[in-house]
């Protein structure tokens, strides 16, 4: 049985009502944003040949029965990428898709199983630009349903406040005192470098964890929770390239990628890449991600050749995907994400 009443319970539906229309109005508002800058929506297929390639993200699987009952193995994506990419391949130039999208082994305040990931790109485009959409559209929102502060347990922040922005490795030596671009030398991450910077400012270590383990537990313990301090947006920029699976390298740099994040009320909101387009070293950082899903997960992935056929065309681009459940929750105040989709996933 459920553990909570059903959403269908008119005394349920009421309260959450509020939320869905205001939903409503900030979708209408985001596509008002992207009409206006040239960008055209697209509508991507849910169904692939591969999920996405990345080490802790987990997927639905199912079959494709042919007419002959031959069966193929497909997946419900985790994210549009690998589908918009292939559109800039195409030719497309700027884009963007209200996608569906599906991740396993996820529930939580701020995680559903089946969710809205807003996801955009522009071809020829640097990913600072990304920063600027970004805001944009956290301003779009606030402003369609009437409020100047996002706020989610207790933290508000202000959109309209010119944002914080901050490098990775400047949050790990304000907040945890740990060099860490001294852990890493030619694109790869010293493990037992981080380890001690993480232990010695408090972080418990297990043995078998990685460097990308590591570099995780860091940041949730001693940086997110100190982002948008005095109320406002956070950006948190240049990523090591251990952690920028289809990132590019900033010019220049053997240590950090064109990468950042967008942070509002502690909440992670966006993830924008200037996109990856070498083709060997993007199948170089599909294996290797599939490995540390083997080791850690006993599960992998096939790799979507198809779209490093695309990559080989496409053009230098950027892109970002914004977790528009939440982006609603942050601009109405609600507390958990079930709240701002109409029909959630019932649990059991």
């Amino acid at each position: 049985m459920p553990q909570n009443p059903p959403f269908w319970r008119p005394g349920v539906h009421a309260g959450r009502r509020p939320y869905l229309l205001a939903r409503g109005k900030i979708a209408a508002a985001v596509r008002a944003w992207f009409a206006e800058n040239g960008f055209v929506e697209v509508e991507t297929a849910a169904l692939q040949v591969s999920p996405g390639n990345e080490t802790h993200l987990h997927a639905f699987a199912t079959d494709l029965i042919g007419p002959g009952n031959e069966r193929r193995r497909l997946y419900l994506r985790t994210s549009p990428e690998f589908a918009c990419k292939k559109l800039l391949a195409a030719g497309e130039t700027r884009i963007f898709d209200f996608a569906r999208v599906f991740r396993n082994r996820e529930r939580g305040a701020l995680h559903h199983p089946e969710f809205t990931l807003l996801e955009w790109y522009r071809a020829g485009a640097a990913y600072e630009t990304l920063m600027d959409d970004g805001v944009a559209l956290m301003r779009a929102a606030a402003e369609v349903v009437g409020t100047r502060a996002f706020g989610f347990r207790g933290r508000t922040a202000d959109p309209f406040a010119e944002p914080e922005k901050i490098t990775l490795a400047d949050a790990f030596d304000r907040f945890a005192g740990a060099d860490l671009l001294g852990t890493i030398a030619g694109g790869e991450g010293d493990r037992d470098r981080l380890a001690r910077e993480a232990e010695r400012t408090g972080v418990t270590i297990a043995a078998d964890d990685t460097w990308g383990d590591i570099f995780s537990r860091v940041l949730a313990e001693k940086i997110e929770p100190r982002l948008g301090q005095g109320g406002r947006v956070t950006i948190l920029y240049e990523y090591p390239l251990p952690q920028a699976a289809l990132a590019r390298a900033k010019p220049g740099s053997d240590k950090v990628a064109e990468r950042f994040e967008l942070y509002a009320c502690g909440v992670e909101l966006g993830n924008a890449f200037a996109e990856l387009t070498d083709v060997a070293e993007q199948r170089t950082r599909f294996a290797h991600a599939m490995d540390e899903k083997e080791r850690i997960h006993a599960e992998r992935y096939p790799i979507d050749e198809d779209f490093l056929d695309a990559l080989a065309v496409m053009p230098q681009a950027s892109g970002i995907a914004l977790g528009f459940d939440r982006l609603v929750m942050l601009a109405t105040g609600a507390e958990r994400i079930d709240q701002v989709i109409w029909t959630p996933v019932v649990e059991s």
